[in-house]
């Protein structure tokens, strides 16, 4: 039987009467010392899944990613650049080597091996190079090595020219994708209202069979839309050197185009590009190869000094002497031919990339200047009439002056506009890419974000 309870202020509760008393005092002291614990397991439970929530919000409202910032990822984690980079640092290993001299040569001979008569000799042999060959090998190596810079800087514009197309595709992926859900929504709308109009008697049943079939037919519209832009942001993210594509919200306006820039500066350009500059640095590093063909013609002289021991005089006795190899059968003169046709072919090949950049050049500007030319006329004629023809349109059959195959001709036509102008941004920034990978940069007057 409970008698009474210990107070953390040392009071004790007194048998009797008071016990009912007690016993209730404890009761509630007890519920209300559950209650603050279930709610602080309810705030423990709330705050502790707080954290995925904010986690969430944090994720979504992360900062949009720039073109530049998205430009900057792609070279720092593509792996095309990294191989490139590798490649310069190979290259630097080919300068070091062709600036080493040729290793001296340590030699001992015995002659007779019966210790009396034994004869013993030491000798170092130094060979020297002539003509110039240590000269023209690392001339060589060294234009090898600016070969491998310039390629590294083909790439990078390559990569930076892709990562421009791509972001700018995966932009108008999700323009796409709006444009379609919007689609969706105004068939869906359209739907409801025809069903309503049936119900009420106002039109036949085939006008909401066929509003169906049509709001089916967006829904797929729909789908395709996002898969594009799925497939625009993984193509987007491959760039960047990742292999998930995650949600990723991009800065910038789709509808930006991009300014074309004036035919003859982009000409002008040309001599600069890096197809150009490493062409030219090949033909000279198969001149310098040239070179060094040329230099082992002459031959080189070993320089040989020792000393001989013969147990026989008991002497030492010092050894001079110089060895030259007679050029007589072989005098390079195969691999001299080579060269020299490789040097002439070096010639040939910065001739044509001369002659296709300037061709691809000119048809990319004549490209993008043609779809600039018909995003304007889409952006200043086309969509407003085909938006202004569909609201009317929507108007008028609400409020019965139209049938609904008049308003779905008149929403196909607006959105089938504004996806063709969707779809000539993107080729307009592509083209604009192409120029920029083909010059190796920005051109001048031709901002790859110009703002509308």
């Amino acid at each position: 039987m409970f008698k009474g309870i210990h107070i953390s202020n040392g009071l004790v509760a007194a048998p009797g009467r008071k016990n009912f008393a007690v016993t209730t005092i404890v009761a509630a002291t007890l519920f209300a010392a559950g209650s603050i614990a279930l709610a602080q397991g309810v705030s423990s439970g709330a705050v502790g899944s707080q954290p995925v929530v904010v986690h969430s919000a944090s994720a979504s409202s992360a900062a949009p990613m720039s073109l530049a910032r998205a430009i900057d990822l792609a070279l720092e984690g593509n792996a095309d650049v990294a191989a490139a980079t590798r490649q310069v640092e190979a290259a630097e290993g080919q300068v070091i080597q062709g600036r080493a001299r040729p290793n001296p040569e340590f030699a001992y001979s015995l002659e007779d091996t019966r210790s009396k008569t034994r004869t013993q000799s030491w000798q170092l042999n130094l060979p020297i190079e002539l003509g110039g060959k240590r000269a023209a090998r690392t001339k060589a190596a060294e234009r090898a090595r600016e070969q491998a810079q310039a390629q590294l800087a083909e790439v990078k514009s390559t990569v930076r020219a892709n990562v421009v197309a791509a972001y700018f595709d995966a932009l108008t992926a999700q323009e796409r994708l709006a444009l379609a859900k919007d689609s969706a929504a105004l068939a869906k709308s359209s739907t409801d209202t025809v069903a309503k109009r049936v119900a009420a008697g106002k039109v036949s049943p085939v006008e909401e069979t066929k509003a169906r079939v049509a709001e089916a037919g967006i829904r797929v519209e729909l789908t395709q839309a996002a898969s594009e832009e799925r497939n625009a942001l993984t193509r987007l993210y491959a760039l960047l050197g990742r292999t998930t594509a995650a949600a990723l919200q991009l800065e910038g306006e789709a509808e930006s185009l991009p300014a074309v820039p004036d035919l003859a500066a982009l000409q002008s350009l040309v001599a600069s590009s890096p197809a150009i500059v490493v062409a030219r640095v090949e033909v000279d590093r198969r001149r310098a190869l040239t070179e060094v063909e040329q230099s082992k013609r002459v031959p080189d002289v070993t320089v040989s000094a020792g000393m001989q021991r013969s147990n026989e005089t008991q002497r030492n006795m010092l050894l001079l002497g110089v060895s030259v190899p007679l050029q007589v059968f072989d005098r390079n003169q195969g691999n001299l031919l080579e060269a020299l046709k490789l040097e002439d072919k070096a010639r040939d090949e910065l001739q044509a990339t001369t002659v296709r950049l300037h061709s691809e050049v000119t048809q990319a500007h004549d490209r993008l200047s043609t779809i600039a030319t018909e995003v304007q006329a889409l952006r200043g004629d086309v969509l407003p009439g085909s938006k202004s023809a569909y609201d009317a349109a929507t108007v008028g059959f609400e409020n019965g002056k139209f049938n609904f195959l008049e308003v779905l001709d008149a929403q196909r036509t607006y959105f089938t506009a504004k996806s063709q102008y969707l779809k000539a941004l993107a080729e307009a920034h592509r083209a604009a890419a192409e120029i920029d990978r083909l010059l190796g940069g920005p051109t001048p007057n031709a901002p790859t974000n110009q703002q509308n």
